[in-house]
């Protein structure tokens, strides 16, 4: 065992152990003995789709129906999605027949065969799809006939079996936290089977401790992590006290942080800021979590230890990543977006981020993710940190912020150096919001020893429609609702280019403000966004 990692040895014996088959002679109960519900809404839209043998997950599709289990394909964000069953949900919101019997024949096949694919068996997957089966049992399950349900209660307590003995978990990022989950409903609803729920609250806290950073932001810095990792804390918590069991004190520590982080990185129309890897989500389902959480009020204007800020007044709020990229381990969905940003007025959004889209082809995934898809500055082309298929390569490794604030304005300065590597320069970014929220300044700059070619990006919500002015140094933007802003810039060319927005449902064409540096000009550009009117 000489190189090997102990820790992993350990897991990986225990795993084997726990299916063999002289382990699986115990009781298997007819039922589950305690009643777990599922505490989150499905779509009823997807649940149609899915009756009709496509499972639709931010924009990507993937056939689902009877006989296709064994069928590896696509993305691996989108075939985890398909084995962790957490579609039954939309399935129940369809709340037909024909939805029970759908769910019901490909929960029986998938136990009668397990797909071969690796991704269906990993410890989060696992903790997704016990969490589903026993969350909807009453809706799939109840009224089947006794072999069917024999099947899958013997196969819930195989898979809860495995999800003990892969602890601790060896993903460090939320995955974890899914794992978890999975084992404690077991736990619940299994009750006899003690050792489960002993062996989770043990290992609990140790990952909130390792994942929830003191000011409640997630270690992955993602604002989609954030509310699902929430939304998993909440369950787990409404678990253990359906299960009569005392919450550790962690995790409700964790779940009064988080939900005010949450908040914070919310817009005016009630969705999430673009950053790392997120989506703007349902606002609805944000409420419920939020509503779960039990944490009312405001959120707070910055996040010191996730590193991101939020400025407001008036109707705009402008939300900026000021914070290093997450660290080696929880960075699997991390952008290149350092000193990236968004603005929004009331309930409309203005500036953006690309967005992502993890359930789509890697070529998009690695289009998103590169500095080019965020609103910042970027230098010749090349990322702010090196993207790789598992993380983050090069990134930046200082990255520095002040802020002040007076009579209702806000000052915001920013620096980082992730291309003090390969060109020596550092991006210096300063924001200035006024008291009514109707004048937004700015400045990047670059200071390196010799001059860099550089651009400024500001990619537009497809809802704002851009007009280059006459004279070529201002953008007219026109919101939604009508209100108009007019970005100009001093010390660059200003021009509009094609961009794509991945945002919402599905991906969606739109425009994007391009400052272009003049090479032999001074390295920093100022620009201005101002109401019309």
């Amino acid at each position: 065992m000489s190189g090997a990692d102990p820790r992993r040895w350990l897991r990986d014996a225990r795993r084997v152990m726990a299916r063999l088959p002289s382990l699986r002679i115990g009781r298997v109960p007819d039922a589950p003995a305690l009643p777990v519900r599922d505490p989150w809404p499905g779509d009823p839209v997807r649940g149609a789709r899915l009756l009709k043998g496509e499972l639709e997950l931010g924009g990507a599709v993937r056939p689902l129906r009877p006989g296709g289990w064994g069928a590896v394909s696509g993305s691996p964000v989108l075939r985890a999605a398909a084995h962790n069953f957490t579609w039954l949900r939309d399935l129940r919101a369809l709340g037909t027949d024909a939805a029970r019997l759908r769910a019901r024949a490909l929960v029986s096949e998938w136990i009668s065969s397990p797909p071969p694919d690796p991704i269906a068996h990993r410890p989060d997957v696992v903790g997704a799809r016990v969490a589903a089966w026993l969350g909807h049992y009453d809706f799939f399950a109840a009224t089947a006939d006794d072999s069917f349900r024999q099947r899958l209660m013997a196969r819930l307590v195989s898979d809860a079996r495995g999800l003990s003995a892969t602890l601790p978990a060896e993903e460090l990022d939320a995955r974890a936290l899914t794992a978890l989950k999975g084992l404690i409903a077991a736990a619940v609803a299994l009750p006899e089977h003690g050792g489960f729920l002993a062996r989770a609250i043990k290992f609990l806290p140790q990952e909130i401790a390792h994942q929830i950073l003191p000011d409640g932001c997630h270690a992955e810095r993602s604002p989609a992590t954030q509310l699902a990792v929430l939304q998993d804390l909440a369950e787990i918590r409404a678990l253990l006290q359906a299960g009569q069991t005392q919450p550790p004190p962690a995790l409700t520590g964790a779940i009064e942080r988080m939900a005010p982080a949450l908040r914070m990185m919310r817009h005016g129309d009630g969705g999430l800021a673009l950053f790392n890897a997120s989506k703007e989500e349902v606002p609805a389902l944000i409420d419920l979590v939020l509503t779960q959480a039990g944490r009312a009020g405001r959120g707070p204007s910055s996040l010191l230890d996730g590193g991101f800020q939020r400025l407001q007044a008036g109707r705009s709020v402008l939300l900026v990543d000021c914070g290093a990229p997450p660290p080696p381990g929880v960075d699997r969905h991390a952008h290149a977006g350092t000193l990236s940003m968004e603005l929004s007025i009331g309930r409309d959004r203005l500036i953006v981020n690309c967005g992502a889209f993890p359930a789509g082809p890697a070529e998009w995934r690695d289009a998103s993710r590169a500095t080019a898809a965020h609103s910042t500055l970027v230098i010749a082309d090349v990322s702010s940190s090196e993207l790789k298929p598992d993380g983050l390569g090069r990134r930046p490794g200082v990255v520095e912020m002040q802020r002040q604030e007076a009579n209702g304005a806000h000052w915001l300065e920013a620096s980082h150096d992730g291309w003090k590597k390969l060109f020596g320069a550092v991006h210096r970014r300063r924001l200035y919001m006024a008291e009514s929220g109707d004048d937004i300044r700015g400045e990047d700059a670059v200071e390196a020893p010799s001059p860099q070619p550089y651009t400024v990006r500001f990619h537009l919500h497809p809802d704002v429609t851009a007009n280059l002015q006459q004279d070529g140094e201002a953008v007219l933007l026109r919101l939604k609702n009508g209100g108009g802003w007019r970005l100009r810039a001093d010390g660059a060319r200003i021009g509009l280019d094609e961009s794509v927005y991945l945002g919402g449902p599905e991906p969606r064409r739109t425009e994007q403000v391009v400052l272009t540096g003049y090479e032999d000009g001074p390295q920093q550009v100022k620009w201005a966004i101002s109401k019309v009117g």
